[in-house]
């Protein structure tokens, strides 16, 4: 562990309160979120030594001003998004999401110029959404008009008018962030000779698709005002259930390595930035300590199998997470439950409810530990060049495109024949994408979600992979020329792997498949075509120049849904790769090595060979040849791979280390971490401490320390008030 300026801006949160010590988790960057009080707020948090961004909802917010007509004049209450039967879809009382007009737009601006001349570094625009339920108000019915040149059609009276729709709604979010970012660096620049630099928080495309929200996504690489963007992902993203071999469940770490791995394609090859987001509660508050800490773990690792991304947001609201009170396990949790079901089904109202006792508790003490343990892991992360996997773990490319949140609703007189509601459940669930994905993760291979749409907008996009997976069952490309870019692909040598079986009834909205002089059933026949197969190629594989193409004429549902053909299709693909089931994902990041071992395929533990410390222990314990259970995740650091190029050297620590120092015979630190809270540290030295010592306000104590002659590292714990404490190892 080194240390490293502020400046780089490796780790950052976002916070809506004033700064306090209790939650200073001592990231590099504070987004302090809304305008309230901003300007004091800005001012307190650079005091305490961050990098100050601003964030603000981009689709909600408090934003009554302008709905009330008190900012131009003009009642826009008709602009907030609205359901079929006439009622606003909301975020809170008079906080509807909006359709973002070029009037919104202006009111956004007023206030980010606010946020400029208040001294922000950047502005992060916040989840762009549009729900596809809706787009029944009056103001989405006249952009509907001025774009399609045409009268506005129920979205949900046909699969077409549900696509034009939602194309309407990305295009919608898409113009008004290109309008807010290039006005804003037009005005910085031009009063205060800055450059300001906007980014996007945005969930993944993998969750919006789910959940049924339009969004920018990959429209957004095409704008050059956008500087990068945040992944939105964690245990409330990752949790959603999905289907695997015919089971409903939540599988946080396989969705959140799914959700990171499609963003990382945002970004990658633009030089543009992203932090990848992980949050040590949820939103959601009826869950327990031991949950959060639990999926915490799985969605942190998930991220870091994508080693292309080394900047993280090491929690949003902190306030949240440090003050916040959570039964600690279930057991109390149910016992609360409980006794709520009881005052209610005596007839008992909620104002009136008085629990016997209140279980609930502040972060448990060993969990902020270890919470502030792996923070300060991840700003570490940027300098671990040699990334390696473990075995012989194979990359399957798994194709996805923004077009999959346009057919996020089947009108009920356009099911597939025989379907029904099985259909619309599917739909929900995404069956037909996590059909073609889950069973390669589960199996050990590493499935990476590539953007479709990135094919044509970079030559050799697909150069990083061997095989390729793809399915029109879900999702439709925006261009034939798509299709050229996968053809020449695979005739210098690549594998693509061709799923559906043409039952999509979207595959009928009018595109360029379907409305050309040469006209084509769905998108996969002008495919095969291209790639010498003709239109209606058989089940099978065929060579194709140096490559080669299996098609598959299978629903992709189908693999979600049935085991039998769920695992017919990982034998396939394990034919193809060459490869064999290894039910372990484990990477190599310089000295930190992350691993995921599946369960619901095996029963069997998995061995890791050597000496480890455990970043998820409480007491960063040393491990010789841990055992990866099955359903496990782990980050370790490799005892063999710490750095001894000086005599000491710092491994771990739950802060921020400054005014590091090594000399023959010490090492020495300032060791800064939120107050009400006890600080672990691990150091190697080239032979055994004599002592131990921290000084804080000028009083010298003392430390005992645990001694580990294998990994000559030394285990030790200080209380921290929240100041800077000076930490010395004599040895």
């Amino acid at each position: 562990m080194k240390e490293y300026p502020r400046s780089e801006e490796r780790t950052g949160v976002q916070e809506s309160r004033d700064f306090e010590p209790i939650f200073d988790v001592q990231s590099d960057f504070v987004m302090v979120y809304g305008f309230h009080d901003l300007k004091k707020r800005v001012k307190k948090w650079k005091k305490a030594g961050y990098v100050v961004h601003l964030m603000t909802g981009v689709s909600w917010g408090e934003y009554q001003d302008y709905l009330f007509g008190r900012w131009d004049g003009v009642n826009h209450r008709d602009e907030g998004q609205k359901n079929p039967d006439g009622t606003e879809r909301a975020h809170g009382v008079d906080v509807p999401y909006m359709v973002p007009t070029n009037a919104f737009a202006h009111f956004l601006a007023d206030g980010l110029r606010h946020a400029v001349d208040c001294g922000v570094e950047a502005i992060h625009l916040e989840e762009p959404e549009f729900w596809v339920e809706t787009g029944y108000s009056d103001a989405f019915k006249r952009e509907w008009k001025i774009y399609y040149k045409e009268d506005w059609v129920d979205p949900q009276s046909s699969c077409d008018a549900q696509y034009r729709a939602s194309k309407l709604k990305q295009y919608l979010y898409t113009r008004t962030l290109d309008r807010l970012c290039s006005e804003l660096k037009e005005y910085a620049m031009t009063k205060y000779g800055r450059l300001l630099r906007f980014y996007v928080p945005t969930h993944s495309l993998i969750n919006y698709s789910q959940w049924k929200i339009v969004s920018p996504e990959s429209a957004l690489i095409d704008l050059p005002t956008v500087d990068g963007y945040i992944a939105q992902i964690w245990t409330g993203t990752s949790r959603e259930p999905n289907v695997f071999r015919g089971v409903r469940k939540e599988r946080t770490f396989e969705t959140a390595f799914l959700e990171y791995g499609v963003m990382q394609e945002l970004v990658r090859g633009t030089g543009r930035r992203m932090w990848y987001l992980a949050d040590p509660i949820e939103d959601n508050p009826r869950h327990t300590w031991v949950d959060y800490r639990e999926n915490y773990y799985r969605t942190v690792v998930a991220s870091l199998f994508h080693p292309e991304i080394s900047d993280y947001e090491v929690s949003p609201w902190p306030a949240r997470v440090m003050k916040g009170k959570h039964h600690p396990n279930d057991e109390a949790m149910n016992a609360a439950r409980a006794e709520w079901e009881a005052h209610r089904a005596a007839g008992g109202k909620r104002e009136d409810f008085r629990p016997s006792s209140d279980t609930r508790t502040i972060i448990p003490p060993e969990y902020k530990t270890n919470l502030l343990t792996v923070m300060h892991a991840l700003r570490d992360m940027k300098d671990q060049a040699d990334v390696q996997w473990g075995g012989d773990n194979v990359e399957v490319a798994v194709a996805l495109a923004d077009s999959a949140m346009f057919q996020r609703m089947y009108p009920r007189e356009e099911f597939s024949p025989g379907l029904g509601e099985a259909q619309a459940k599917g739909a929900l669930e995404f069956s037909s994408f996590y059909g073609i994905a889950l069973p390669l993760l589960k199996a050990g291979l590493a499935a990476r979600p590539i953007q479709l749409d990135n094919i044509r907008r970079f030559p050799g996009y697909l150069a990083p992979y061997k095989t390729l997976v793809l399915s029109y069952e879900f999702m439709k490309p925006a261009s034939p020329d798509i299709h050229q870019g996968i053809a020449g692909w695979v005739r210098t040598g690549g594998t693509l792997v061709l799923v559906g079986d043409g039952s999509d009834p979207f595959h009928r909205v009018r595109e360029w498949w379907n409305t050309g002089a040469v006209r084509y059933e769905n998108p996969a026949e002008h495919l095969t075509e291209a790639l010498g197969l003709g239109r209606h190629a058989a089940e099978g594989t065929y060579p194709v120049g140096e490559g080669r193409v299996s098609v598959l004429p299978v629903a992709p549902a189908k693999l979600a849904a049935e085991p039998e053909a769920s695992d017919a299709y990982r034998d396939l693909m394990l034919s193809l790769l060459g490869a064999e089931k290894k039910e372990s994902l484990i990477l190599r990041r310089g000295a930190y090595v992350v691993t995921a071992r599946m369960d619901e395929v095996t029963d069997e533990a998995d061995e890791l060979c050597g000496s480890y410390i455990d970043l998820f222990d409480d007491a960063l314990a040393v491990v010789e040849d841990p055992l990866l259970q099955p359903g496990s995740v782990g980050l370790w650091i490799d005892t063999a791979r710490i750095d001894k190029s000086e005599p000491a050297s710092l491994v771990c620590l739950a802060g921020r280390a400054e005014k590091l120092a090594v000399s023959q015979r010490s090492l020495s630190f300032v060791s800064r971490s939120p107050s009400e809270m006890t600080v672990a540290a691990r150091v190697w030295t080239k032979r055994p401490p004599k002592s131990v010592s921290v000084t804080a306000d000028g009083v010298k104590t003392e430390l005992s320390f645990d001694y580990e002659p294998d990994s000559e590292t030394s285990y030790f714990t200080f209380p921290s008030g929240g100041k800077p404490i000076h930490v010395k190892i004599s040895f």
